[in-house]
């Protein structure tokens, strides 16, 4: 079992919802954060609260789909702290809409969804994760460090309507766990270095609290739960995985039992 105390957690959209919620998870469990995120004011705020618990944390500006920014992140945590213990690469975001959308009235095509929509939400929740991951773990390797990475899928990965861009790139997280460890058994480092995957339902996060209500409400009508998740709920997962050396190469599913959908 790993412990969190003075551990160094890496998070990106480490500015606010379940990124701000895992670091000051982490710090309150007596761990250590560097957090990115594209937002400064984010980040402050997120900086403010964490030093309020006399939490230890270190803040880095940037864009997760930028090579040179995922490189300067990962070598500040090791030129702050000497070590990488988690990777939490939760940065997102969606733009969500129909790949073709129709006219109810005529029922020929309206509009079409652009391939910079399709694109951007790749560009973050995809190559975004894989250059975060990958710059981290190059710094793991080098300096003997032993941790986890852990990704962030979605119920969402499952297909979702009108969220080609996002489910794509959710269900790409869902397969990355397989191969990476697969990847790092093949080069005997599996004793040492793991990678797992959450997968949230809908989550409390300031921004789905700001949906309309009623899209929220017939949202939690599948929810056997009977509410949304909560982010505290999501980053207590992340701790487990983090700490049980068992979990490994997996998904693991956080979501009031959303999958069941119908009552039976």
């Amino acid at each position: 079992m790993l412990e969190i105390k003075d551990s160094v957690a890496v998070i990106t959209g480490g500015g606010s919802g379940i990124g701000a919620a895992l670091a000051t998870d982490w710090v309150k469990k007596g761990g250590k954060v560097v957090l990115f995120d594209i937002s400064e004011e984010h980040l402050a705020k997120t900086r403010a609260d964490i030093e309020a618990l006399n939490g230890e944390v270190t803040t880095v500006v940037g864009n997760v789909s930028n090579e040179e920014d995922c490189s300067r992140l990962a070598e500040t945590a090791i030129e702050k702290y000497g070590r990488i213990d988690l990777v939490a690469p939760f940065a997102g975001i969606t733009r969500d809409g129909f790949m073709i959308s129709v006219d109810r009235q005529t029922g020929k095509v309206k509009s079409k969804m652009s391939l910079e929509q399709f694109q951007s939400v790749l560009d973050v929740n995809l190559t975004g994760v894989f250059l975060t991951v990958r710059e981290c773990l190059e710094r793991m390797i080098n300096h003997d460090c032993r941790g986890l990475v852990c990704l962030v899928s979605s119920i969402g990965s499952l297909g979702t309507a009108g969220q080609i861009n996002y489910s794509s790139s959710k269900a790409a997280m869902s397969v990355m766990p397989k191969v990476l460890t697969a990847a790092f058994f093949r080069q005997g480092l599996s004793h040492r270095l793991r990678c797992v995957a959450i997968a949230p339902g809908y989550t409390g996060t300031a921004m789905v609290k700001g949906m309309d209500e009623r899209i929220i409400d017939k949202i939690l009508q599948q929810v056997p739960l009977g509410r949304l998740i909560e982010p505290e709920e999501v980053t207590s997962l992340v701790c487990e995985l983090y700490r049980n050396e068992a979990c490994s190469g997996d998904v693991y599913f956080i979501h009031g039992g959303l999958r069941l959908g119908s009552r039976g």
